[in-house]
């Protein structure tokens, strides 16, 4: 990477993308403006002028032939799409009035964000239940690989289950603002 780029490590869970969303756009207000996402949390930046930019995230799970006409309407409504990360799409637009623009216009469909994350959860949480522990029934590892294999599953199966929990919750607190009693 020339000069000009710079690399940044930060971990968001999926129902902190508002949170994630206010980092890019302080960002790009320091100058330093997303030009792509990695897995693990690495974000990559072009170093330039401060801009006022609003980022916003959705999460889609598209065929090829949908994704062209999905990302030719954001860019239609303004949006310039940056990149994408397991599922989750990153688009940008130039602030130019005091309204921040968003992409989402009702609060339905950024419940319907968090449900296709959701979904995309539950479908693997019970292919890890029933895949991770035979993971470290493996005859070739040894005692201690075992265990550290049978503890790393455990963890990754409680992270999992916690964002379940999380995304769920997040999902809920939509619904109360959409509805207050």
């Amino acid at each position: 990477m020339n000069s000009k780029s710079l690399t940044k490590f930060k971990w968001f869970w999926a129902w902190q993308d508002e949170k994630e969303e206010a980092w890019l756009a302080e960002e790009a207000r320091e100058g330093l403006h997303l030009q792509d996402v990695s897995p693990f949390g690495f974000y990559h930046f072009q170093k330039g002028q401060p801009g006022d930019y609003v980022y916003r995230l959705d999460f889609q799970s598209l065929k090829a032939r949908d994704r062209e006409s999905y990302l030719q309407l954001f860019e239609d409504a303004g949006w310039e799409h940056i990149g994408d990360m397991g599922g989750w799409v990153y688009f940008r637009h130039k602030v130019s009035s005091a309204e921040l623009p968003e992409i989402y216009s009702d609060l339905e469909s950024k419940i319907g964000k968090y449900q296709r994350v959701l979904a995309v959860l539950v479908i693997l949480l019970p292919i890890m239940v029933i895949l991770l522990p035979d993971a470290y029934k493996v005859d070739s590892l040894g005692g201690l690989a075992s265990v550290v294999v049978a503890v790393l599953s455990a963890v990754l199966l409680l992270l999992f289950s916690y964002a379940v929990i999380m995304l769920i919750r997040r999902i809920n607190q939509l619904k109360k603002t959409a509805s207050p009693n």
